[in-house]
């Protein structure tokens, strides 16, 4: 198993830190990391692998996840078309739907359909890079995209490394689906228990890849883990209130309604949703009880941490990350050693 690092950035002193991503980029790389994940949360994803890229040699460099609707097909092939380039065939590009209100509202771009819209953005990215490389006419005509003009002055020409791999998160059977017959990976979601991993998520990851005619093994999924663990008492107490107040900020969302229902838990989203609206933020933590952290999140002592995690995910994920990141590597360095074994 793959483990990977986050490698995100920051509200403060942003300035300094993304001066330093170089650097931060090496030493992951040399404590063995297998990837470098870069998310969109308050910054652009792209930049932070950009300069990763340029420090590192061998470690692979992954968005997780760029927000695919905010932009369109040729925005997004010109970018991972870069990085694949400079990186020496190291990139990945991992794209998320996010909801409707962020589509509309805070990017101003159209939503519709979204699984739909997202099996045709892959494909249209797909013919945009193979115009670029083998120089062929792109005539790529779709229901939500169009692309027929490329011509020499705007085509970066062919790259002597295969097209990135394109990755989706997807939450929902529809999407998920759609990971499946389309993409060559999926980035699961952290809201998402082992139990819906099993019924839900994979069971449409293979339905996908059947109508593909794909196996399994053309196909990676990854995962961002809850992990509540730690040396010290009060840092674990930290971590499960962080944790807590997480998995309530996603089951505020009515998208993920579907993963708190495979538990009986419908009621809660309702809950969650509603102190949301009136920004009772700190509150909704509160709603998390002990069976519901225990489903979403590894609780358990460091030593104990690999064995759960091989026996809620061994054989189902290709490559895993922290939620919240490692913060002591001395301690934590032979527990990561032991997952990547399992």
């Amino acid at each position: 198993m793959k483990i990977d690092a986050g490698i995100g950035l920051p509200e403060a002193s942003y300035r300094n830190e993304l001066a330093d991503i170089g650097a931060r980029a090496l030493t992951l790389e040399e404590d063995g990391y297998s990837g470098l994940l870069s998310a969109e949360t308050s910054h652009d994803p792209f930049l932070p692998l950009a300069l990763a890229a340029t420090h590192t040699e061998r470690i692979e460099l992954m968005t997780a996840i760029a927000v695919a609707f905010a932009r369109n097909p040729m925005v997004l092939a010109h970018t991972a078309w870069d990085l694949q380039a400079l990186s020496g065939g190291r990139f990945l590009l991992g794209l998320g739907s996010q909801i409707q209100a962020h589509i509309t509202k805070r990017f101003s771009m159209p939503w519709s359909r979204p699984a739909a819209r997202m099996e045709e953005m892959i494909a249209a990215i797909r013919a945009i890079w193979e115009s670029w490389q083998t120089g062929e006419r792109l005539n790529f005509r779709g229901e939500f995209y169009r692309h027929t003009l490329m011509t020499p002055m705007f085509s970066p020409g062919p790259i002597d490394v295969a097209p990135p791999p394109i990755l989706i998160s997807a939450v929902g059977p529809l999407m998920t689906r759609v990971a499946g017959r389309a993409a060559d990976g999926l980035v699961c979601h952290a809201f998402q228990t082992a139990d819906y991993l099993r019924d839900v998520t994979m069971p449409n990851v293979y339905a996908g890849l059947a109508d593909a005619g794909r196996e399994r093994s053309d196909f990676q999924i990854s995962m961002p883990v809850f992990v509540v663990s730690g040396f010290r008492e009060e840092d674990v107490a930290a971590q499960a209130a962080r944790t807590r107040r997480q998995i309530a900020f996603y089951g505020s969302t009515p998208a993920y309604r579907g993963v708190l229902e495979h538990h009986g838990w419908g009621d809660a989203q309702t809950d969650l949703n509603r102190l949301s609206k009136r920004g009772q933020w700190a509150e909704m933590g509160n709603l998390i009880d002990e069976e519901m952290l225990d489903a979403f999140a590894v609780v358990a002592e460091p030593h104990e941490v690999p064995e759960r995690i091989a026996e809620r995910f061994g054989g189902t994920l290709d490559r895993l990350q922290f939620y919240a990141g490692v913060r002591d590597k001395e301690q934590w360095a032979p527990i990561i050693e032991a997952i990547r074994a399992a």
